[in-house]
């Protein structure tokens, strides 16, 4: 089937010597306002290059954004909602925890602190759902996946409007701008953790950021130290690996979580820390002591739970969603977001779906339970994994869902080291909706949508993550088709 098309905003291609000239201005602004990376190959705390961006903004139908956005807050509720449901999260995990080790490892100390008692019923999620356009289907929204633990490039985004709005004008089409929406993700999921640590109510109470080893991402996670330090200058931010939380943290008599003399009022895992797993003992120890204290957990060890791929899946099950959100209008627009997520569990229906990918692959993705790009099955590779694992308990540790194909669109992607002028593209964008959400199972202190990113990769790339280096920053270009 022969994807549709979006028009780009401007006509292309462009003349070489003004994309040259365009080019050089548009990474000397990227640089200059922290659209930046540390070079993966060639680690050098004191070197940053540019982050991968698209040149243009890319075209997204209006109608679709906004209802991207207006639904953000109803996901937050339903996420939150599901994360409280003990039961649900038993059954809908129970196959996963037997073949996917991470998950159980999670499920393990969520089983642990409940039996001790929670410390700490309030939870902060800085959510993001992904979408992309279903162009069969008229370029409507369908829902990629939900994340709980995914705020990552929430601050680099926030400044790629203006950038854009720079490059725009530099090609004569100021005009343009005013279909760019604005983004305030980075001062949105920052408040979120200020109100957070408000409601701790501790005054000399820190918030602690829970980083990798190596941190490449450092321009996106150091953005929201500093947003933070602006707005409360009195805020003081750590940032710690697990292991230097095993070695520096302690759990007083009030289970608060002590780091250098100080209570800990939030902890705040990075999705840069590529949570896939923790390679050591000491690191499950670690965050066992974090989910054990007082802090406010971002995200909680049941928001994590209830972001697996096998809770999505569970979700688009028949009366499901009525069950969280009852029978309205929410419910059905919900719905209308969700494409085909089937289960592979060993059973009649997990049967039927490994004979429909078997029968037909190009039309499926093989997902685990897992967030973060590179772990996701394509293409006749799932027809090969399905094939292996038929008979085997792992395949329980994916979700089968139906292959989005959204509309390509023209245009430059602009990377560190490429060659320039870039070769124009294919492109397919995929957009992101922040939302931030505090609170405990009674009650939601704050529930809103925060911004918006827009991720876009090469049409013929399977996955399309910044940070692995397979897509590249973008901003919309709302059209009214």
């Amino acid at each position: 089937m022969s994807q549709a098309r979006l028009a780009p905003c401007l006509q292309l291609p462009l003349e070489n010597k003004t994309l040259v000239n365009v080019i050089e201005k548009a990474k000397d602004w990227a640089l200059m306002h922290g659209v930046g990376m540390r070079d993966k190959k060639h680690f050098n705390k004191d070197v940053i290059q540019i982050a991968p961006f698209i040149l243009l903004p890319s075209p997204f139908p209006k109608t679709e954004f906004m209802k991207a956005v207006e639904l953000q807050p109803v996901l937050n509720e339903l996420m939150h909602k599901v994360a409280h449901d003990d039961e649900f999260l038993e059954q809908t995990l129970q196959n996963a925890l037997q073949v996917d080790e991470f998950t159980a490892n999670l499920y393990d100390i969520w089983l642990k602190v409940k039996n001790e008692g929670i410390s700490q019923s309030l939870s902060l999620g800085l959510f993001r759902s992904d979408y992309l356009l279903q162009h069969p289907d008229g370029n409507v929204l369908k829902q990629v996946e939900f994340n709980t633990i995914a705020s990552s490039f929430g601050a680099i985004t926030s400044h790629l409007p203006n950038m854009s709005r720079y490059i725009l004008r530099q090609l004569g089409h100021g005009d343009l701008i005013k279909n760019m929406p604005e983004n305030r993700a980075l001062s949105g999921l920052c408040s979120g953790i200020i109100e957070a640590f408000d409601l701790f109510g501790v005054l000399n109470a820190v918030v602690l950021f829970v980083v990798e080893e190596v941190s490449y991402n450092i321009c996106d996670q150091r953005f929201h130290e500093f947003e933070i330090s602006e707005k409360r200058p009195e805020i003081q931010i750590y940032r710690k690996t697990l292991n230097e939380i095993y070695e520096e943290t302690e759990l007083n008599d009030k289970k608060q979580l002590i780091l250098d003399g100080h209570p800990v009022a939030v902890v705040y895992y990075r999705s840069g820390y590529e949570p896939a797993q923790y390679p050591t003992a000491r690191e499950w120890d670690a965050r066992l002591r974090v989910e054990r204290s007082t802090a406010i957990k971002c995200p909680s060890i049941h928001y994590q739970l209830a972001g697996t791929k096998k809770v999505q899946q569970a979700l688009a099950g028949p009366g499901v969603l009525e069950k969280f959100m009852g029978s309205g209008t929410s419910t059905s627009r919900v719905r209308d977001i969700f494409t085909g997520l089937y289960s592979l569990d060993f059973d009649e229906s997990g049967e039927r779906a490994v004979e429909m990918a078997l029968a037909d692959a190009e039309r499926f993705v093989l997902k685990p339970q897992r967030e973060g790009g590179g772990n996701n099955v394509y293409g006749s590779e799932v027809r090969d994994a399905l094939t292996r694992m038929r008979h085997s308990r792992e395949r329980a540790a994916y979700i089968l869902m139906e292959r989005i194909l959204p509309p390509l669109v023209s245009g430059y992607m602009i990377r560190p080291g490429a060659p320039v002028p870039p070769p124009l593209v294919d492109l397919v964008s995929e957009l992101g909706i922040f939302g931030v959400i505090i609170g405990t199972k009674e009650k939601i202190y704050c529930n809103r949508q925060v911004g918006h990113m827009l991720r876009t990769k090469l049409a013929d790339a399977n996955e399309g993550g910044v940070a692995a280096g397979l897509g590249a920053l973008d901003s919309p270009y709302l059209l009214d088709l």
